[in-house]
C-alpha cells in the first residue's frame, strides 16, 4: 500500500506564477486550476485554492515542493488542514476504511479523486472558521436573555456579518465545492471516481450543515444589526427632540420675555 496525503496550506495561491516556478523544478501539467507535478515516481496535485493532493511522494520531496510553494501562498495558515489515505492499484475502484482501490495508477485517476480530497480539506477550513464564529457568539444569545441587550459596537457586528458573508461566498460561489468541477466536462469518464470519493467524504451534507450553521448565525446579527440601528434611530430622535426644546426656550426667552 501506498500513501496518499492531502493538505490545505492557504485560502488561495498566485496560480500563474506558481505555476511557471513549478515548471522550472519538475515536469508538469496544467488542468483546470490545477498542476500535476510528476514527483517521479509519484504524483502531486496543486489546487488553485490553496490545496494539495500527493500520492506516493516522499516526505523529503513534498517538503521540497511546499517550500517551493510557500512564496505564492495568499492568506497562509499557520496550522495546515490535512487528511491522509493508503491507496493501492487493484483493478476496482473503491473507497473504504480510509483506503483507496484505483482501477489504474494512471495520474487522470488519481485526479479525478484528489478532486474530492481537495473539497474536503478545503471545506475542513471553512468549518473550523465557522466554528471559530459560533464559539464567539456563543454568549450573545445568553446575554440577551439575560439582560435584552449585547454589548457589541455596529463596528464589531457589521465585521463578524462581514467574516461570514465572505465564508458564505467562499463556498457557494467562489469554489467548485457545490458542483461538480468543471474538469469532468472534459473528462467524463473519470466522474464516476470523484463522485465515490466525494460521497465517502460526505461533501454535500457538511457543505449543507455548515450553510444551516451559518444561516443561524447570520439571523442573530441581522436582529443585532437592528437592534443597533433602532438604537441609533432613537438616539438621533432624541437629538431632535432635544434641539427642538432648546429653539423653544430660545424663542420664549429672547422673544417673549424679552431678556436678550
Amino acid at each position: 500500500m501506498k500513501d496518499c496525503t492531502a493538505l490545505c496550506v492557504a485560502r488561495t495561491f498566485s496560480f500563474g506564477p506558481l505555476r511557471k516556478m513549478l515548471s522550472e523544478h519538475y515536469t508538469c501539467t496544467t488542468y483546470r486550476d490545477v498542476i500535476h507535478i510528476n514527483a517521479d515516481p509519484g504524483d502531486v496535485f496543486v489546487f488553485a485554492y490553496g490545496a494539495l493532493v500527493a500520492w506516493d511522494t516522499s516526505p523529503e520531496e513534498f517538503k521540497d515542493i511546499l517550500d517551493i510553494i510557500k512564496p505564492f501562498e495568499l492568506g497562509s495558515f499557520q496550522n495546515h488542514f490535512f487528511d491522509e489515505f493508503t491507496y493501492s492499484a487493484t483493478g476496482s475502484s473503491t473507497v473504504r476504511d480510509d483506503h483507496i482501490s484505483l482501477t489504474t495508477d494512471a495520474p487522470l485517476e488519481k485526479l479525478a479523486l484528489s478532486h474530492g480530497i481537495a473539497q474536503s480539506v478545503k471545506l475542513e477550513e471553512f468549518e473550523t472558521s465557522a466554528e471559530k464564529t459560533i464559539e464567539e457568539t456563543a454568549k450573545i444569545p445568553l446575554n440577551l436573555a439575560a439582560s435584552g441587550k449585547t454589548h457589541l459596537s455596529r463596528r464589531q457586528i457589521s465585521k463578524m456579518r462581514g467574516n461570514l458573508f465572505l465564508v458564505t461566498s467562499d463556498i457557494n460561489l467562489r469554489y467548485d465545492l457545490l458542483d461538480t468541477p468543471d474538469f469532468f466536462w472534459e473528462y467524463p469518464e473519470v466522474e464516476h471516481a470523484y463522485e465515490m470519493m466525494a460521497k465517502f467524504l460526505d461533501i454535500t451534507p457538511r457543505i449543507d450543515i455548515l450553510n444551516k450553521k451559518i444561516d443561524v448565525i447570520h439571523e442573530l446579527f441581522s436582529m443585532l444589526a437592528q437592534e443597533q440601528y433602532h438604537k441609533h434611530s432613537s438616539t438621533l430622535e432624541w437629538i431632535i427632540i432635544l434641539l427642538i426644546a432648546m429653539e423653544i426656550v430660545f424663542f420664549l426667552v429672547h422673544d417673549i420675555f424679552n431678556i436678550f
